[in-house]
């Protein structure tokens, strides 16, 4: 397995992947059954993401209509398709033995005839159902993060080694790759706008997220899949589950991931400093190395009443570029975005049907792997305060939920997640934390 694809491989992979121009290959079959032009959904996850990537779907202008839902808690599944079927009627055609229920569900969903499969699920469970939904031969748009620990990443890697052999349609929400101000201003920059990237700054720093309080009737586990962004195996926490899409955009434009990282962070006041209702830190700065020794530096925070920045700027030997604002500084002058800026929700989903009405596909499961696996790499180096090399990490990395494929909501969490007699979750302490136990 090639850990670290080279700048023109990866540059070839995700710019034409993710600009859904240039596409890798087409299906001898057409894309949807029995050749009609209806393509087919099924939705495993009905969260936010989950009935918001059903909307874009059906906004894409494709002839499209979904056919089943799946999720662990019956109530999330039954209002997304009362939902989506007073706003689109005859778009949804779920009747209630394509309702699927539980943290097996997906398994029974993959049964039902449908050409595509939204995961859109709580990272730690995707590669599993991603895995499971490639055995099946459907194609796939799969949110990211796409898994929460190094195991998950070389699970996801190997299914979309698979996925490539099926010629199989692997759509990530990374949606950043598909806005037409990000690929014009990363490929100026890719063109030597800048000259040589040296450095690279990202941020996701906001004021905070949900929380949803705990009812007497769950169990531990209903109640951690029901808050399952406090939680380390379910998330990642917020570098993985947020920072992501910054940290992807910086690996993007530098061609390449990252060697090696250290970082800092903690849990100041993340619910209040409450370790009875959360366990993910709420601040978290990291140092990436490439290989030629150039940096990425990274901040990760909740914390209201504080900066808020969601962006990402290049520095290169002839200039500079707020890439996250379109504009580049460099020795021709100073240019900017002119066109229409993107949705890149609507678009990643309006590309993706596009190219299935065409039969036609493209891949993009190795960067979001790679992508998810920078922000593992940075949340254990912040975690355990070491310098964390990719290599050692991606192939000895911890598993935080051994045994998840046969996870119910009754089964008690996973070791690394479970209350202690004061209700505390554990925290991982900098300096004691081990990313490879």
């Amino acid at each position: 397995m090639e850990n670290h694809p080279s700048r023109r491989n990866f540059l070839k992979t995700s710019t034409a992947a993710a600009a859904g121009a240039t596409l890798t290959s087409t299906i001898a079959r057409t894309a949807h059954a029995q050749g009609s032009d209806e393509i087919k959904f099924a939705l495993i996850g009905c969260g936010g993401r989950g009935n918001g990537a059903s909307v874009n779907i059906f906004k894409s202008g494709g002839n499209t209509k979904l056919v089943a839902v799946a999720d662990a808690f019956d109530g999330k599944a039954s209002a997304t398709i009362n939902s989506l079927s007073k706003r689109y009627k005859d778009k949804v055609d779920v009747p209630a033995d394509r309702k699927f229920v539980g943290l097996d569900a997906y398994k029974k969903l993959l049964e039902v005839d449908a050409d595509l499969v939204i995961i859109a699920t709580p990272p730690g469970f995707k590669p599993q159902q991603f895995e499971a939904a490639v055995k099946a031969g459907k194609h796939i748009f799969m949110e990211k993060p796409v898994a929460s620990d190094a195991t998950g990443v070389r699970r996801v890697l190997a299914s979309v080694e698979e996925s490539k052999k099926k010629n199989l349609m692997v759509g990530i929400g990374l949606q950043r790759r598909h806005e037409a101000q990000y690929l014009e201003t990363i490929g100026r920059i890719h063109d030597g706008a800048i000259g040589d990237v040296i450095a690279t700054r990202v941020y996701w720093n906001g004021g905070g997220i949900w929380y949803r309080n705990r009812t007497e009737e769950q169990t531990e586990m209903a109640f951690q899949c029901n808050n399952w962004y406090h939680f380390n195996w379910l998330s990642g926490d917020q570098i993985c589950e947020q920072h992501i899409h910054n940290l992807d955009v910086g690996c993007w434009l530098k061609g390449e991931y990252p060697v090696e990282c250290n970082g800092m962070g903690g849990r100041e006041h993340r619910m209040d400093g409450d370790p009875t209702k959360s366990q993910i830190f709420d601040h978290t700065f990291c140092e990436y190395t490439f290989a030629d020794g150039t940096k990425m530096f990274s901040q990760g925070r909740h914390l209201k009443g504080s900066w808020t920045e969601v962006a990402e700027y290049a520095h290169g030997t002839k200039g500079t570029a707020n890439v996250s604002g379109s504009q580049i500084s460099g020795e021709g002058g100073d240019w900017k975005f002119s066109g229409e800026r993107q949705q890149g929700h609507q678009q990643e989903q309006n590309d993706l049907i596009a190219a299935l009405a065409r039969g036609e596909i493209y891949n993009e499961g190795e960067y979001g792997a790679l992508s998810t696996f920078t922000a593992i790499l940075g949340r254990e180096a912040c975690y355990s305060g070491k310098v964390i090399k990719w290599d050692d990490l991606l192939n000895k990395g911890r598993e935080l939920a051994p045994g998840i494929d046969n996870y119910t909501v009754d089964s008690p969490p996973p070791e690394s997640a479970l209350p202690g007699p004061d209700g505390k979750y554990p925290i991982p302490v900098p300096g004691q934390y081990d990313p490879f136990a």
